[in-house]
């Protein structure tokens, strides 16, 4: 009877962990596939082509404060010892989404000689800016710390992410070994420095010509602009880039006011002589990386640059 107590004790407690913060589910493949269907109706779905090269493992933890266990999805390539590695952020303005948002390019792009990881991190709901890139960098020192179970070379990451996620990508990258963010990650011998930045449809500026004030980024941010300038300038990459900024893809939609900072971006690379490379999706929605035509050239322009960076 006792341990009968004590396992519903252990299951309650975890249940009341799990229930502390609120989530977001409104951002889903299918939510959006029922949004864009009218105007684009010969879309389908990507799906993941299994291959037995690649073996995946979900929910992984990564990282643990207190009762909030966060987890990774992993796909590793089983045939090289050491694969260039892709940390994958998942979008959905901040507040929504979830990791799943990612295994189907995770298996793809894993297909093609890498690692890839799909992380999970803490939404607006639950933190505010900047506990989303704290949690992806921990994740990244976690992958560095037990590169030889996943298969990884420490030395060749790349970090990837779509909408939100690319802009959390490009700040990630963009602040490699930055004191003011690294102070603030878990104890390790291992950095979050990445050696590659690809955005699919993220905004480089918060507060920019090219950009609009949106309510998500407002909420992440903890205020509007004018409420917390420091932190629309903290969080935007083109704050921080300069001559250690590593090489970037930017895959790009249609939609202008997502690519907000990229030039300027671009111009402070190429006076650093640092590679980088647009591709712009024409005639595609945001989103565009979950559905076919799409999503294979997508893939198409990730591996060629992650093999032209990387291998």
């Amino acid at each position: 009877m006792k341990k009968v107590l004590f396992i519903l004790v252990l299951l309650f407690q975890g249940l009341s962990a799990q229930s502390q913060y609120a989530v977001d589910t409104t951002y889903t493949v299918k939510s959006t596939y029922n949004k864009l269907i009218k105007k684009y109706p010969f879309i389908t779905v990507a799906q993941a082509k299994e291959n037995p090269r690649v073996d995946q493992k979900n929910d992984i933890v990564y990282y643990q404060q207190k009762d909030r266990v966060l987890h990774l999805d992993a796909f590793i390539n089983k045939k090289n010892k050491s694969n260039p590695a892709v940390i994958m952020i998942h979008g959905g303005g901040w507040r929504s989404g979830n990791k799943n948002h990612m295994q189907v390019l995770g298996q793809e792009i894993a297909s093609s000689g890498y690692t890839c990881f799909a992380i999970e991190y803490r939404l607006s709901l639950e933190a505010k800016y900047p506990q989303a890139v704290y949690d992806v960098k921990n994740a990244i020192k976690f992958i560095k710390d037990n590169a030889k179970k996943f298969n990884v070379d420490p030395n060749k990451i790349a970090i990837l992410g779509c909408s939100s996620g690319g802009q959390m990508a490009a700040l990630i990258g963009t602040t490699n070994e930055d004191p003011a963010f690294e102070d603030h990650l878990f104890k390790s011998k291992s950095t979050s420095k990445v050696q590659a930045i690809i955005d699919i449809d993220g905004v480089l500026a918060f507060k920019h010509p090219e950009s609009s004030e949106g309510d998500m980024a407002a909420f992440w941010l903890g205020g509007k602009s004018d409420e917390k300038p420091e932190n629309w300038k903290n969080a935007s990459a083109l704050s921080h880039t300069n001559k250690t900024t590593p090489p970037i893809l930017f895959i790009c939609s249609s939609i202008d006011r997502f690519h907000a900072g990229r030039d300027d971006m671009i111009k402070i690379l190429n006076e650093n002589k640092i590679y980088s490379e647009v591709k712009t999706i024409k005639y595609s929605p945001h989103s565009f990386w979950f559905f076919e035509p799409w999503f294979s050239e997508t893939t198409g322009y990730t591996t060629q640059f992650l093999d032209k960076i990387l291998k």
